[in-house]
């Protein structure tokens, strides 16, 4: 008998495939430590947080080189990265592949939940889109962006 107030949970179609080896999330301080990685460990995801691997004050360029070296794929909620001229150059010389949830302000568990619908097509594009690119994340839909050194394409998705 189940416990009360417990909902079973029909696991999803991409966490009942396997994931291709070596795909790796990372997570920038920007979305905590517990609410989405846990969300995206769920659903199959091999996931590595900010914390466990840089120091807390760590400047975006410094970590991307090491992100980007290793080929994990960022997740991170500031919009704003793909503006920013030095954080822009670091993604493209590290050719990293990054999702940024669009939405603002919203709770862990309201992030996780845009993650977790919208993983299957990170996945994809993480596999059929070559990096550096850039895209936004939200409840309805991934907007690609490519990265060149003289600035973005939008190419949607």
């Amino acid at each position: 008998m189940a416990a009360s107030g417990s909902k079973s949970r029909k696991r999803s179609a991409t966490s009942s495939r396997p994931l291709p080896e070596g795909l790796v999330f990372f997570f920038d301080r920007s979305l905590g430590r517990r609410y989405v990685a846990e969300a995206l460990r769920g659903e199959g995801a091999q996931v590595e947080v900010h914390d466990d691997h840089f120091p807390i004050d760590a400047k975006d360029p410094d970590w991307l080189v090491e992100v980007g070296r290793r080929g994990w794929v960022v997740l991170l909620k500031d919009k704003r990265v793909r503006r920013i001229r030095l954080e822009l150059d670091a993604l493209i010389a590290a050719k990293v592949r990054a999702f940024v949830l669009t939405a603002g302000n919203l709770t862990g568990p309201e992030m996780a939940e845009v993650f977790v619908r919208q993983f299957h097509k990170m996945v994809a594009l993480s596999i059929s889109h070559p990096p550096p690119f850039v895209a936004g994340v939200s409840r309805t839909k991934i907007s690609i962006y490519r990265l060149r050194s003289g600035g973005i394409d939008s190419s949607g998705s």
